[in-house]
């Protein structure tokens, strides 16, 4: 199993990074989404079901696959021989970040059946100040795997 993953290294990186790319772009634009559903849709009205046809579809059709495939992929990297070095500090704090990273794709599919059953209680502030929350955790990983900090 190492030597296949050894030969398939380059195109399992590559598909690695391109999950990661799409995963974060839904990350940073479905909580954009919930400050203006908070903000500018009357529940029950046409903007809600708008915005909740746009919020389903965002998570369901590209962040959940990208975060399933950014998952199969970096385990893929994880178990590829010579690739992690356990004893160094990087990949503990990668992996923290990377699984802040997933309950924070989690907290938004929780926040996302609040606004379909129309019993979402944060406001639009929450929303923007919680949308920080995946660029620190990229800055975490890039400077973990990049720097080895």
């Amino acid at each position: 199993m190492g030597d296949f993953l050894a030969t398939v290294y380059p195109w399992t990186k590559a598909l690695h990074v391109v999950s990661v790319i799409t995963w974060m772009a839904g990350l940073f634009y479905l909580p954009r989404l919930f400050v203006y559903h908070a903000e500018q849709a009357e529940s029950g009205g046409e903007t809600d079901a708008l915005f909740q046809v746009m919020e389903r579809k965002l998570l369901r059709l590209i962040m959940n696959p990208a975060m399933t495939a950014t998952w199969v992929f970096g385990l893929a990297l994880v178990f590829t021989p010579g690739i992690v070095v356990w004893s160094e500090t990087w990949p503990w704090t990668k992996g923290a970040a990377v699984l802040a990273m997933t309950w924070f794709h989690h907290w938004l599919g929780y926040r996302r059946k609040d606004f379909a059953a129309g019993r979402n209680t944060r406001s639009g502030r929450t929303y923007r100040m919680m949308n920080e929350l995946p660029t620190l955790f990229m800055l975490i990983i890039v400077f973990s795997v990049i720097v080895k900090f």
